[in-house]
């Protein structure tokens, strides 16, 4: 009897070759013991989920025919994207890769601050945590994720019209709810010492509305997700 698709693999070249790459066959098959004949779901993270059957069950090359395709869209329509200052504990960035790939995003992006306390990290494995997040909430778009680069490079790129920068030094700053519209978005997030005297000044330069996300004083990884859901609240 074939086992009914439930499980979503990710393989982003579906559409050019019917092979699941090395991690997730050895998941099919070694993890979850998949034969030939049984049926799975397959996303390729550009908006496609495909029923696929496995034809070959070999966790070094296992082949799949492709039955049907859907494609899903976003349940959001405007673009989110969250560059923030990774923090010192990379626990803290996987949780929050995971918890806004759920609740959706488009794009992460790492910065380099003059207070970061975490210069240089990896992205291989926060890559993995999307990849499985995109995968357990049942989406087909997987988030871009750009490497960690320095704050003034990065704010003089060129970005959406609607961007913020959250920040705790005084001054007037205005709660992301009350000034967040439906449309495209960046949201700056600063390192757990904040974002410095310079880069708020470069920021504000560069036409990034300083915000609040609140009365408590939050942990970088939870002002990152605070920001996403505030954002989709708005979307309408």
């Amino acid at each position: 009897m074939h086992n009914p698709p439930q499980l979503i693999f990710y393989s982003p070249d579906i559409s050019i070759a019917q092979i699941l790459p090395p991690a997730e066959a050895a998941h099919a098959i070694r993890v979850m013991r998949l034969g030939e004949g049984s049926e799975i779901l397959v996303a390729d993270g550009k908006g496609a989920i495909y029923k696929a059957c496995i034809e070959r069950a070999d966790p070094n090359n296992c082949r799949i025919a492709i039955i049907d395709r859907t494609d899903l869209p976003r349940h959001w329509m405007h673009d989110l994207h969250l560059a923030i200052a990774p923090t010192k504990n990379a626990d803290r960035m996987e949780w929050l890769c995971e918890k806004a790939a759920e609740v959706g995003i488009n794009r992460i992006s790492l910065l380099r601050c003059a207070h970061s306390e975490r210069r240089e990290l990896r992205t291989d494995r926060l890559e993995k945590i999307l990849v499985s997040a995109m995968k357990q909430s049942g989406q087909a778009y997987l988030p871009a994720l750009e490497p960690i680069a320095d704050f003034a490079d990065f704010i003089r790129r060129p970005h959406p019209a609607q961007r913020f920068i959250a920040h705790c030094a005084p001054g007037s700053k205005a709660p992301l709810q009350s000034i967040c519209r439906p449309a495209d978005a960046l949201i700056l997030i600063g390192p757990e010492g904040d974002f410095s005297p310079s880069e708020i000044a470069l920021a504000t330069e560069e036409g990034f509305a300083p915000i609040s996300l609140g009365p408590s004083r939050l942990r970088t990884e939870t002002a990152g997700l605070v920001a996403c859901i505030i954002w989709h609240n708005a979307q309408g």
